[in-house]
């Protein structure tokens, strides 16, 4: 197993920082990508080679060689390619990822500090509580509605994550 360092698109489409996610290069026979961890995406190992590509949850995601770099990329509606992170093959430490690890957990610039996240993979698709808004994605199917109170949020995180506050 080798730990690879992904960046994440930042919102004006350019690369995010180096050591921004971490991805996993398992080889095998063959070397392949896997990846439980950037959430809504891909979930079993897809093949570490240009064009190899797997799908989840009714959606398709494939690999892409840039030369310098690979990329993951998700199909979107109407067949257009959505970069969701960029990633090369060097081998890394996990001590490499320690200072973003921190940023991730304690800058008020970061996602992860601005709102709460609960989120899992199921066999259809995913689960998602952000703060009151609760997201069930089932086989490519998104069904988004706001929860009403705090209460309510507190009722989704029993009954679809099984923690109680």
């Amino acid at each position: 197993m080798t730990l690879l360092s992904a960046r994440v698109p930042r919102e004006d489409g350019g690369d995010g920082p180096e050591f921004d996610h971490l991805a996993l290069r398992i080889d095998l026979e063959q070397p392949w990508l896997a990846d439980v961890g950037f959430g809504d995406s891909f979930l079993e190992p897809i093949g570490l080679r240009s064009g190899n590509g797997g799908a989840h949850d009714g959606r398709t995601y494939r690999v892409v060689d840039c030369g310098h770099s690979m990329r993951m990329e998700r199909a979107e509606l109407g067949g257009l390619w959505k970069r969701q992170y960029s990633f090369s093959l060097t081998p890394r430490s996990l001590s490499d990822f320690a200072p973003m690890c921190q940023y991730h957990q304690t800058s008020p610039e970061s996602p992860f500090t601005r709102k709460s996240v609960c989120s899992k993979a199921t066999p259809d698709g995913r689960i998602t509580l952000a703060d009151r808004r609760l997201i069930l994605t089932r086989n490519g199917i998104r069904e988004e509605r706001l929860l009403a109170s705090e209460e309510a949020r507190l009722r989704a995180l029993k009954e679809y994550f099984e923690i109680a506050l």
